[in-house]
């Protein structure tokens, strides 16, 4: 188990300004609030003898029953055909410390969950006809769009009732499902409507991943490799090394990949000084700004991590013709992700406007109202020297998709 910690101990100023200081009188108040949660590694879940799932509901009051409100991804339910029913079993087991509040849920899992409100209006409503209360427990099992649908959800209800995650891919598992963010898509952009919710606890079941494809296991190691840029020298280099069993989806190379990718992104929220996002730049989101747009240019054909993969690859080249970043790295990141199995160029890159830029040069526009304002992107200056870089230059973005779009046909 890992455990999350954040921020200090709650503490509250107020005090009145001076005339000299201002013709208002002020009441400033500020209060800080600790938020702690833990992430389990863990193997069958459900099994009756695990008692993960038990500990982790009932982890702040342990001599009472916890309610808990299951939704379930349909697309884990199909291809783990026992699983509601080992739900139902697991509780009959834990009855002292766990009870099912009614049936399982099923949502639309992938993308669907999160393009509109859809799967966020179910579960608002089984929530209140459950009569979940900020004691009781959403549990969510499923991939990164329903983990962002669901989670959304339980953080508006009753103004946030505690959520189990249960992630069930690569990604979801080292990164979305162990961050504080939730979110769905609207108005055509990318997670416009959601919340920063630190989840009650988090379980990374192995076994789920046993059920994936090969190409949805590769798409996940994306964001292990964003992640070793942006803070580990050594991780990179670890992938470097055993890009080969990675790409064979061997377990124990699997295993420790999500791991150790779990921890940078927890020790970034907790110790980077900005875990809800409020300053200029939003460093997990290296290379997201055309990921996001890619995937909908793409029609959502690219999964996630496809499309960081290839954002990963413009923001890196962008920085070597600012002279921020060697050639050297920029070459040794495209073979990485060449050998884990990455495509590096997709035909959405080509979509141009009408007035003649590419259309995922838009992508940058929508970043900068995802950010606030001002556009501040995370760049590299070295393997784990992340940069806040401004002033970005939209004809150095178009020459380093140009440059991607060359070595693609040069291959």
């Amino acid at each position: 188990m890992v455990a999350m910690r954040a921020a200090s101990s709650p503490s509250t100023e107020i005090r009145e300004t001076s005339d000299a200081e201002t013709a208002s009188d002020v009441c400033l108040q500020r209060f800080s609030v600790p938020y702690e949660y833990p992430i389990f590694f863990t193997a069958g879940a459900f099994d009756p003898v695990n008692p993960t799932l038990a500990r982790a509901a009932s982890r702040l009051e342990p001599d009472r029953n916890h309610r808990v409100l299951a939704v379930i991804d349909d697309g884990v339910a199909a291809v783990t055909p026992d699983l509601l029913e080992s739900v139902t079993a697991y509780a009959r087991a834990h009855a002292t410390s766990v009870s099912l509040a009614g049936r399982p849920e099923l949502v639309p899992g992938g993308e669907a969950a999160k393009v509109s409100s859809a799967v966020v209006d179910i579960v608002l409503e089984r929530i209140r006809d459950a009569k979940i209360d900020r004691k009781s427990c959403v549990l969510v099992i499923g991939g990164g769009a329903v983990q962002d649908a669901v989670g959304y959800a339980a953080s508006i209800a009753h103004r946030g009732v505690r959520l189990i995650r249960m992630p069930t891919t690569v990604e979801s598992q080292c990164d979305s499902g162990v961050g504080v963010k939730t979110a769905i898509n609207a108005f055509g952009m990318k997670n416009y409507v959601g919340t920063f919710a630190p989840p009650f606890a988090v379980i990374n079941d192995r076994r789920f991943l046993t059920t994936l494809s090969s190409r949805d296991v590769r798409a996940g190691m994306a964001e292990a490799v964003k992640v070793a840029l942006l803070r580990d020298p050594s991780f990179f280099e670890w992938l470097w090394r055993n890009a080969e069993d990675l790409a064979a989806c061997e377990p124990g190379a699997i295993r420790h990949l999500i791991r150790r990718t779990a921890e940078l992104h927890l020790e970034h929220i907790a110790h980077a000084g900005d875990p809800f996002e409020l300053g200029a730049a939003k460093p997990l989101d290296y290379g997201h700004w055309a990921a996001h747009k890619l995937e909908s240019l793409s029609q959502y054909e690219l999964r996630h991590g496809e499309a960081v993969a290839i954002g990963l690859v413009i923001d890196s080249r962008y920085a070597v013709e600012r002279g921020m970043l060697s050639e050297q790295v920029v070459a040794r990141l495209c073979v990485l992700l060449e050998r884990l199995g990455f495509t590096l160029w997709h035909e959405a890159l080509a979509t141009r406007t009408a007035s003649g830029p590419r259309a995922v040069i838009a992508g940058l526009e929508e970043f900068r109202e995802h950010l606030g304002g001002a556009l501040t992107l995370t760049m590299l200056g070295d393997v784990g020297h992340p940069i806040d870089a401004g002033n970005i230059d939209v004809a150095g973005m178009e020459s380093a998709i140009a440059w991607l779009d060359f070595r693609s046909r040069s291959r």
